[in-house]
């Protein structure tokens, strides 16, 4: 009280009627409601879309993004980072809420070290995976959206792991998270192989995200590409989206390419020949009852 009488600060009536809109990023409410109690009662419920894959081949896991933060039908942020790096041989991609998202991330990385500095080597990646997934289990209906791809290289060798906020701890070879992950299954479902080359695990990963944030509306801003490798992950290029998708329908798909060097241009060729025969000529005998 004598700090605001030395500063002669007066607290503002908060119940008068302020004839100025509500500061950026706030929320105008009705009088006497909380503005957290009211949100989660008759706040409107947002949309999150986004794209994000990740695949294990015989050089590593790539992982793909795209960069627009969609919130229902408004852009919040064109160009976030959804693959986060948790250290020089694990990053993950995120999908979900992004505070949500961050804040354990940073809880991960942190778990991790303390591991690293107790035993004196980091944990695995279904280790650190799995410690993720208890984690986040203990809060289970409490509104929690995390949804993630571990993906790293360990002793044995690249691993990738699906996390879901609810606990959920999946290993495989392929996962695709987000509103456009339906169309990005697609052309990874069509183009994967485990034996690929370097070159052309890149070029699966961005045609599948451009193909995604073409059909998808809340996908969209450019295509992050990283690459785990045993010395570590790397990132290896951001393409703008549109004008990727735009270069890939000029090229002709190798699937096509494949088919017609298969198919032979001789018409008839593999069946008997037909020489001389008209219609009419070749007569079928009929059995006898």
């Amino acid at each position: 009280m004598a700090l605001q009488d030395v500063c002669k600060w007066q607290a503002p009536d908060t119940q008068e009627t302020s004839p100025h809109l509500p500061q950026a990023g706030s929320w105008a409410v009705p009088r006497g409601w909380d503005p957290q109690a009211f949100l989660q009662t008759h706040g409107p419920r947002l949309a999150h879309g986004t794209t994000t894959l990740a695949f294990r081949f015989r050089h590593g896991v790539i992982a793909a993004a795209d960069t627009r933060s969609s919130c229902g039908n408004y852009v919040a942020c064109p160009a976030s980072r959804k693959v986060i790096p948790v250290h020089q041989h694990l990053l993950g991609t995120t999908s979900g809420t992004s505070a949500d998202c961050v804040t354990w991330y940073r809880v991960l990385q942190r778990e991790l070290r303390l591991r690293a500095l107790r035993e004196g080597q980091l944990p695995s990646v279904a280790g650190a995976a799995k410690l993720l997934s208890v984690m986040m289990s203990r809060y289970r209906g409490l509104d929690l959206c995390v949804a993630t791809a571990l993906c790293g290289w360990d002793r044995s060798g690249p691993a990738l792991f699906y996390v879901y906020s609810d606990g959920t701890f999946l290993q495989g070879d392929i996962f695709s998270v987000g509103s456009g992950s339906p169309y990005a299954y697609g052309v990874l479902d069509r183009g994967y192989r485990y034996d690929m080359s370097t070159q052309e695990a890149y070029a699966l990963a961005r045609r599948a995200v451009a193909h995604a944030t073409h059909r998808d509306a809340y996908s969209g801003g450019s295509v992050d590409l990283f690459h785990v490798r045993e010395s570590g992950w790397e990132y290896v290029s951001c393409h703008d989206a549109w004008v990727l998708y735009s270069e890939l329908q000029k090229l002709p798909e190798p699937e096509k390419e494949r088919e017609e060097e298969a198919t032979p241009d001789r018409v008839g060729e593999g069946r008997e020949p037909s020489v001389g025969l008209a219609p009419g000529d070749l007569k079928v005998p009929t059995e006898r009852l």
